[in-house]
């Protein structure tokens, strides 16, 4: 079952082999001797990777849930739910994992040293279940109800621009002003054409003018920084050029509705490890986001 998953996940048999460390002959045999014992197959293979059949669909997700109760009577039996021990594997978005996230496993790690982390940043989606990641740190609203959710603050989507840069060609006063100022666009917060201010009914949309376009945060706010224009990011990503005078928040009334920053992990039986975790980075990382700019 385990190497049924790993190549599935993987997309391929050899691949899923290397995941598992094993010659791809022994994943290929025993996946053939289950389809055997089954009596129907479960993979269709081809030069394009694997598909699995309809039997092997349904197949397939049971042996994802029996292998996580196994896995779990496993942590069980070797103490898990007793006392914090163990691998803790996490996700966090790249730039909150290493502001805040990260001091707050360091100092996890010196609280209890039987526990070891394996902390994945990246701002990309995942699956808790199916990565096998024992809680995630994300921002914005939680879209699987299946999850127990710790909120720990918000964050705001600021608007913000170089002390320089204001004092040269002024401080827009309201949302639509944008369109005389040169702006720089974060592509992944939103599009680089236009930006969204307010809520639900009252929510509109604004033209801007993107002289810049970036991919990242660091690079909107070096560029901002720069007094290369007006830029719109996360505040917590913000909060050090802010603090250090480098740059300087506006708009702040049409702001919309902060989002909610919150530690998620699988509901059931919670390992000692988990509970531990969550006990401690919660408290540490709302003192860190109840500081950030206003």
């Amino acid at each position: 079952m385990s190497m049924l998953v790993a190549a599935v996940d993987a997309g391929s048999l050899s691949a899923g082999a290397r995941r598992l460390g094993l010659p791809l002959a022994t994943v290929s045999r025993r996946v053939s001797e289950l389809e055997e014992r089954l009596g129907t197959r479960i993979l269709l293979r081809s030069a394009r990777g694997l598909t699995l059949t309809e039997p092997g669909e349904a197949y397939l997700a049971a042996c994802r849930s029996i292998l996580e109760q196994l896995s779990e009577a496993e942590r069980l039996a070797a103490g898990e739910f007793r006392e914090p021990k163990g691998l803790l594997t996490l996700s966090a978005p790249v730039v909150f994992g290493r502001l805040h996230v990260l001091p707050a496993v360091a100092e996890f790690l010196r609280a209890y040293p039987q526990v070891d982390v394996r902390l994945e940043q990246t701002d990309r989606p995942i699956s808790l279940i199916e990565e096998h990641f024992d809680a995630a740190i994300r921002i914005g609203h939680p879209t699987d109800s299946s999850l127990r959710a710790r909120r720990v603050g918000e964050v705001r989507r600021v608007i913000c621009a170089s002390p320089d840069y204001l004092a040269g060609r002024g401080c827009p006063e309201r949302p639509e002003d944008l369109a005389q100022h040169h702006c720089i666009s974060f592509e992944i917060l939103m599009p680089s054409d236009r930006w969204r201010f307010g809520e639900g009914a009252s929510e509109r949309q604004v033209r801007i003018r993107a002289r810049m376009s970036v991919n990242t945060a660091e690079a909107a706010i070096a560029a901002a920084e720069a007094s290369l224009g007006i830029t719109r990011v996360l505040s917590y990503q913000v909060a050090a050029s802010v603090a250090q005078g480098k740059l300087k928040i506006i708009l702040q009334d049409a702001e919309p509705e902060p989002w909610p920053v919150h530690i998620l992990y699988r509901a059931g039986t919670v390992p000692r490890k988990l509970r531990a975790f969550v006990d401690f980075a919660g408290p540490r990382l709302a003192a860190a986001l109840s500081g950030l700019p206003r």
